[in-house]
């Protein structure tokens, strides 16, 4: 597989640029590029720029040479809201949840939440989820970033969510409504997912007052890491480009 890298600038016909030195590392040393290997460079523009290679020392450069109009991105216009889990969780779910297509997430802290980010920790946090972002892109080929918005309390969230033209949907046990009995929307979709634990009775509440209606995810109770990603394949696989 030609190895994929994203530019975090524009990039123009015939450039030779550096990549970043996270990145040269990873090629040299991990993928063992060699001087004339080919490459493909995005900058989240959509498209993509096949290039060649040529180390120099620790550095790597890539020469472009052709665009390619390629743009891997759903039909489907999918925001996955997710409170904030435990541990590691939220890389795992930013991972995924690239790869599966969504366009956006949005990281909520909930009553419930075990972690509590705040200041520079929690930017630090978000930086960190953009960087999985990235990655997730170059390892599923898609050629534009979705984004990882800062981390907002759940009633500031839905207080926003509220003024957006979106279909919105929150995940929850034991409720009656099932994808299967919805049409394809035609505006975007925000889908609001609980921490461990599951959101308290007033959060759902509150999400039903902002405009988002329940839905139920089968007979059985998943975990937060789990009840995104599965709701996702779903919305994919029934609204979007599966």
């Amino acid at each position: 597989m030609i190895p994929r890298f994203f530019c975090p600038f524009p990039l123009h016909p015939g450039a030779t640029v550096e990549l970043a030195a996270e990145a040269a590392h990873h090629a040299l040393k991990v993928l063992r590029v060699g001087a004339g290997d080919a490459a493909i460079l995005f900058d989240g523009r959509g498209g993509q720029w096949h290039a060649t290679l040529q180390p120099a020392g620790k550095s790597l450069r890539a020469t472009l040479v052709a665009f390619e109009e390629h743009d891997p991105e759903p039909q489907l216009v999918l925001t996955l809201v997710q409170a904030l889990p435990a541990s590691d969780k939220m890389d795992f779910v930013v991972q995924k949840a690239v790869e599966l297509g969504v366009v956006r997430i949005q990281p909520v802290a909930a009553k419930r939440s075990v972690i509590r980010l705040s200041g520079e920790r929690a930017e630090r946090r978000v930086e960190h989820w953009r960087n999985i972002a990235i990655a997730a892109c170059e390892q599923s080929g898609r050629n534009r970033v979705p984004s990882v918005a800062p981390i907002l309390d759940l009633p500031q969230y839905l207080g926003i969510a509220a003024r957006e033209n979106a279909l919105r949907f929150v995940c929850a046990p034991g409720v009656a409504g099932s994808l299967r009995d919805l049409g394809k929307p035609d505006v975007p979709v925000s889908l609001l997912i609980g921490p461990e634990g599951g959101f308290e009775d007033g959060e759902l509440l509150a999400a039903h007052a902002a405009g988002f209606s329940p839905l139920r995810l089968g007979p059985r109770v998943l975990r937060t890491e789990t009840a995104g990603l599965g709701a996702v394949a779903a919305m994919m696989a029934l609204w979007g480009d599966w």
